[in-house]
């Protein structure tokens, strides 16, 4: 059998090292681009200079594409999703996506509801509601 027909991320068999790795949401990544910048700014008097264009690029797609934008929110995001026991990449992809029904968060993480480790539909939809209230308040 092949390395391709062994992986399956909806069954969470992704390869050793993707599990063991840790996966940032774009709002974390957000929010380290900006410490940087700031960084950036304190050393030279034009920034713009020091900065590569993939940094700028990279910087304009986190921030772009985050759902969350306060240090504060990013934090409790992944408190949340943490508690319910998630694969980093499945904690990226519901912080990153936000899914509003349990249905659509099956339908991107295939993998909570794969077996012998099934999220029951009211633990992800108090996580759902949880994610929206921080949403809602940021």
């Amino acid at each position: 059998m092949s390395a391709e027909e062994d992986e399956n991320a909806a069954e969470l068999k992704i390869g050793e090292e993707f599990l063991k790795a840790k996966c940032l949401m774009n709002c974390e990544v957000a929010l380290i681009l900006d410490r940087r910048l700031e960084q950036l700014q304190q050393m030279s008097d034009d920034p713009t200079n020091q900065m590569s264009q993939v940094f700028e690029k990279s910087h304009q797609y986190v921030k772009r594409f985050s759902r969350y934008k306060n240090q504060d929110a990013v934090k409790q995001v992944r408190e949340i999703l943490s508690r319910n026991k998630l694969a980093e990449f499945e904690l990226c992809v519901l912080g990153n996506l936000c899914p509003e029904t349990v249905e659509e968060a099956i339908a991107m993480v295939p993998s909570l509801k794969s077996k012998g480790r099934a999220l029951e539909d009211d633990a992800i939809e108090k996580m759902l509601n949880d994610l929206s209230l921080i949403k809602k308040f940021e």
